[in-house]
């Protein structure tokens, strides 16, 4: 009887891990992406990255806090330079590997084709090989990269991928010790066995070296490389393969057993990791310009939220590209708290605040640091949002009663675990409408106890219960048009409407005295 075949390390993958996470993946944009910026975030951090299709793990939070701190353990490591050193050179020549697929499945001599499948064989396993050996050497404590690593080390000692290795070496052996001669007259061109002719090339150079007189011109000139070989290439090579048949036989037989050579969990984890690698070189430069990220303490219930240092990514990447100063917000909700009502004059940061409390629950569901020195934050089971938006003439209905179309809709979905950021809703209609239709939505945000911000103009709502938080956008108080960009949590001060009135109406001090003149 046969002994049984060695049991292969069991291993899933390195951004979900033993769960079935990656048959849920989202293959659609969030309806919030766009209202948060981070359609700019992904599109940031994707390109380049096509291949790979980074969008649907973007697309998809997390719901698990055990899966996100299975994620923040990779990044950790992925952090260590000799660790990320060896993914971005593995990754590399997995790239080089698909150009030479996708150049095998395009050339149009079956004998070429063959040869750029060999080669990217050959790129393969000497990249699995030289990734085994780094990952051996490195310090990791994460379970999914501690995970993979034992995959691979046990994957690069099984028979079928060590047999295959010694398999290519062999047959490129052979057939790099292939010789033939050409015989070319005319414009005839004959394919003959070598016969160990004489190289001439060396004492020709002897004979005519002795007549060079200093720094001549070259006239030589450079052949264009193109990689579809010529007719004449290929019945060239069509005769060598003639004149040797057996390790050309062999090269096809080669191709055909072994199309499927491509590990399916080393090429998962090929691109799952450019996810982590994404992100890490799109931080990069904030990090280097002095802005900080953490990881998060998340969870599923309401344990409170909080963030110190904080800012919106999408804006921060144009900031410093445009090296501006990036400007840092704190916030916090604690026990019964559940909602900040930011008011304040226009222009003042408060869309940007918003988006930045909507942003850092998305990133942290995805098990990605956030932005800032510090963060707690819940783990939503959506995120809802409500932003201004262009009038519709194909509903039939007005600005007002669209928006209230869309928060009805909001609401009968959203639950207790819901992040909900609304932004100067109902800010189309009157001011008696806006604090009545402002009033119902909000006591109905806080039955339901969602976690959120509502940023509007009118005042009152900060007050309505213990659960609703007051912040304020801040002004240069020896310059009340200046903003400083900060909120702070403070009573509402009852003069937003009024900078939204004047505003609207060009009263402003800037435009009354600019009219008016010294």
């Amino acid at each position: 009887m046969s002994a049984n075949p060695r049991a292969t390390v069991a291993f899933q993958s390195v951004l979900f891990g033993e769960s079935d996470g990656r048959s849920a993946a989202r293959s659609s944009e969030p309806d919030y992406f766009v209202d948060l910026n981070l359609d700019q975030v992904l599109s940031r951090m994707a390109s380049g990255r096509e291949e790979y299709d980074l969008a649907p793990f973007f697309y998809t939070p997390l719901h698990d806090a055990s899966v996100v701190h299975y994620r923040h353990g990779v990044l950790r490591d992925l952090e260590r330079p000799e660790v990320l050193n060896a993914v971005r050179g593995f990754a590399a020549e997995m790239r080089v590997m698909r150009a030479h697929l996708e150049e095998s499945g395009k050339l149009h001599y079956e004998l070429q084709r063959q040869s750029w499948f060999v080669e990217a064989v050959e790129i393969y396993h000497e990249a699995v090989s030289a990734l085994a050996g780094d990952l051996g050497e490195a310090e990791l404590v994460s379970e999914g990269m501690n995970g993979f690593r034992e995959y691979l080390a046990d994957y690069v000692t099984r028979a079928s991928f060590t047999s295959l290795v010694e398999e290519t070496r062999a047959l490129k052996r052979a057939l790099g010790s292939i010789r033939y001669s050409l015989l070319i007259r005319g414009g005839r061109v004959t394919v003959t066995e070598y016969a160990d002719d004489a190289d001439y090339s060396v004492e020709l150079l002897e004979t005519f070296g002795r007549f060079r007189q200093g720094a001549v011109n070259s006239y030589r000139v450079r052949m264009l490389e193109y990689v579809e070989m010529s007719h004449v290439e290929a019945r060239i090579l069509d005769g060598v393969a003639e004149l040797h048949p057996e390790p050309f036989a062999r090269r096809a037989d080669y191709c055909l057993r072994h199309r499927d050579y491509l590990d399916a969990t080393v090429a998962r984890f090929d691109r799952e990791v450019q996810f982590y690698v994404a992100y890490l070189e799109l931080i990069g430069p904030l990090r280097d310009a002095g802005l900080r990220f953490c990881y998060p303490h998340v969870s599923a219930g309401l344990e409170g939220v909080r963030a110190a240092d904080t800012f919106d990514l999408a804006l921060a990447g144009k900031l410093v590209s445009d090296r501006h100063e990036v400007v840092r917000n704190d916030f916090h909700l604690d026990g019964p708290e559940r909602m900040f009502v930011i008011s304040g004059p226009n222009n003042g940061g408060k869309t940007t605040f918003a988006r930045t409390f909507g942003q850092l629950h998305h990133l942290a569901a995805l098990g990605l640091p956030v932005p800032g020195s510090e963060a707690r934050l819940s783990l939503p089971d959506q995120i809802y949002t409500h932003f201004e938006r262009e009038e519709n003439i194909e509903t039939l209905r007005g600005k007002f009663d669209e928006e209230l179309v869309r928060v009805h809709s909001i609401l009968e979905r959203a639950t207790s675990r819901s992040v909900l950021v609304m932004n100067e809703s109902f800010s189309s209609t009157t001011l008696n409408d806006a604090l009545f239709v402002g009033t119902e939505v909000m006591r109905r945000i806080l039955e339901l106890g969602c976690l959120g911000v509502y940023v509007t103009f009118v005042d009152e709502l900060a007050s309505l219960s213990e659960a609703t938080v007051s912040m304020v956008a801040q002004i240069v108080r020896a310059n009340p048009a200046e903003r400083t960009f900060t909120i702070v949590r403070q009573p509402a001060d009852g003069l937003a409407y009024a900078w939204a009135i004047a505003e609207k109406y060009g009263l402003t001090y800037a435009r009354v005295t600019k009219r008016v003149g010294p």
